[in-house]
């Protein structure tokens, strides 16, 4: 499942299967408590032999039912299990009341607030599960942040071994159902309490329901939830969208489709287009390198970078299958773009602040528009006024900021996206990354290890490279270059600026994935290769 929903659409698909007769919340709760239970049994097969110990946090709502029902199978498995509640009993939903009565009968329910913090029951719990709050928490645990610190620390204890023995402390794997308690669904922040202290809990293992949330892969989301899995409750996925209006939820970018890059015996090399890397002064030209070689890698035909006629011969001595062009300024590109073979342009990388702003409006108002990649300097230049830069963009630009460039071209939706969340939901950087698409009227590409392509139409998509997913070698000098020059290949070969974006960020991770650590931009071009091949799209 690749949809990431927020929690009021995971509201509505729960509240449409109910009333419509499909299922009971009952039901809905045994089947999650069921999925958390397996998710525990297959992650850690040491806990399948009984009997083990494990403390289950209830909070006051639905999530706190699901707690209940892990309660009760744990037991029957032959656990020890302890219950602590947060909050009146006599308060929970119908549904949650229920299955308290049921593990009523089963053992007592304790109080998290005054029991937690003692010896008992924590000491020598293998496992602790957090069902505190779930995906709908509005609002900061301002008198659990003690709780959730205890919670925190048990699962970096887990998490690692020698900060567990120099502990006297117990050091149970946490759970999480649904989300930590206190991380917002929608944007994967930590919703903060006016007093300070920690705000959130942490896991070893999170287990979402029907498919991931906007927090689980956002932000500190990953971070914090070490661990997600999805178990399945038997949810229809569609319906709710139609009957109910529900905005569309994003989705994590899937492997593209190797017909997509593939490429035919018949064709020539025009059939996959002409990139042009556009470039600065000499000493300045690796990173128009960078790019035009991974252009040159995804599969476009040919590939050149046009530069200063001073940084010619630096550019000649280092590049061979890649053509070499003389731009000096604004005409010399008009004159260049005569040429309608010429059919995607990157601008931005080792480009030059200075040498940008002119190029940059030179080549948005082409005579014949080309598919164009702006970065780096080509949206620096235009920090001081970005409405100049959004008045000549057009549908077929992709602008992919990192975050200090994002918050110079869009310093109030930057702004907003920083702020302190203080209540859900909070705003997210797919919320961000829509608003700047929306201002700047094509799509934009908003980099980080959660990164989030957005077009006008609200449509958006969020590489996650994290979880196993994750490629933290790729924080290092010119990765984003490379990025550029993949999506502008990319267009060369007739994508469109949607599928060039979301398919050159997941090409990006795969291949630095697949090259580990120690990775330099350099070896980045040169292990996409690999990354088509295992796709079979060669």
């Amino acid at each position: 499942m690749t949809d990431l929903l927020t929690a009021a659409q995971m509201r509505a698909l729960e509240t449409s299967a109910m009333e419509s007769g499909q299922v009971t919340g009952l039901e809905l709760m045994e089947r999650a408590g069921r999925g958390v239970l397996a998710a525990i049994l297959s992650e850690w097969p040491d806990l399948q032999a009984a009997p083990h110990k494990a403390v289950v946090l209830c909070g006051p709502g639905n999530n706190g039912g699901d707690g209940f029902v892990v309660a009760r199978l744990l037991k029957e498995w032959g656990w020890w299990v302890d219950v602590l509640l947060y909050g009146n009993p006599a308060n929970l939903p119908p549904d949650a009341k229920r299955n308290h009565d049921l593990w009523s009968q089963l053992g007592p329910v304790g109080d998290v607030l005054a029991d937690l913090k003692g010896p008992t029951p924590w000491q020598d719990a293998d496992l602790a599960v957090d069902a505190l709050f779930g995906t709908g928490l509005t609002r900061p645990l301002e008198d659990l942040t003690e709780v959730l610190t205890i919670l925190a620390d048990a699962a970096e204890r887990f998490d690692r071994p020698a900060a567990r023995l120099s502990s006297a402390a117990a050091s149970p794997r946490v759970v999480a159902i649904d989300i930590p308690s206190g991380l917002d669904a929608d944007s994967g922040k930590v919703l903060e309490p006016s007093h300070g202290g920690l705000g959130a809990a942490a896991a070893n293992l999170t287990v979402s329901f029907h498919s991931r949330k906007l927090g689980h892969v956002l932000s500190r989301g990953p971070s914090l939830c070490s661990k997600t899995v999805v178990a399945d409750i038997g949810l229809d996925r569609d319906a709710p969208r139609e009957a109910r209006k529900i905005p569309a939820a994003a989705r994590l970018v899937q492997p593209p489709a190797p017909a997509l890059l593939h490429k035919r015996s018949d064709q020539h090399k025009y059939d996959n287009g002409h990139a042009v890397i556009l470039s600065g002064p000499p000493g300045a030209g690796g990173a128009a390198r960078l790019a035009a070689r991974a252009a040159l890698r995804i599969g476009a035909g040919l590939v050149s970078v046009a530069c200063e006629a001073a940084a010619v011969a630096e550019h000649a001595a280092r590049l061979d299958a890649v053509m070499i062009k003389r731009l000096n300024d604004a005409a010399d590109l008009g004159a260049l773009l005569s040429d309608e073979r010429l059919n995607a342009l990157c601008l931005g990388p080792g480009l030059g602040v200075s040498r940008a702003r002119d190029l940059v409006a030179a080549a948005c108002k082409a005579a014949t528009a080309r598919q164009l990649v702006l970065d780096a300097d080509a949206l620096t230049a235009f920090a001081d006024a970005p409405d100049d830069l959004f008045a000549i963009l057009h549908s077929a630009c992709v602008l992919t900021p990192h975050a200090g460039e994002f918050a110079r071209l869009f310093p109030d939706i930057a702004a907003q996206l920083k702020a302190a969340a203080t209540q859900g939901p909070a705003y997210s950087k797919v919320d961000a990354a829509r608003a700047a698409a929306t201002r700047a009227g094509c799509v934009v590409l908003l980099k980080g290890p959660d990164t989030v392509i957005a077009a006008p139409s609200g449509k958006a998509v969020v590489n996650a490279a994290v979880y196993e997913r994750a490629a933290p070698w790729l924080a290092t000098a010119g990765a984003g270059d490379v990025l550029s020059g993949l999506i502008c290949g990319l267009l060369a070969r007739g994508l469109s600026p949607f599928e060039a974006a979301q398919t050159a960020a997941w090409v990006h991770s795969e291949a630095a994935r697949g090259f580990g650590p120690g990775l330099i931009a350099e070896d980045l071009p040169e292990a996409v290769p690999a990354v088509l091949s295992a796709l079979g799209s060669a």
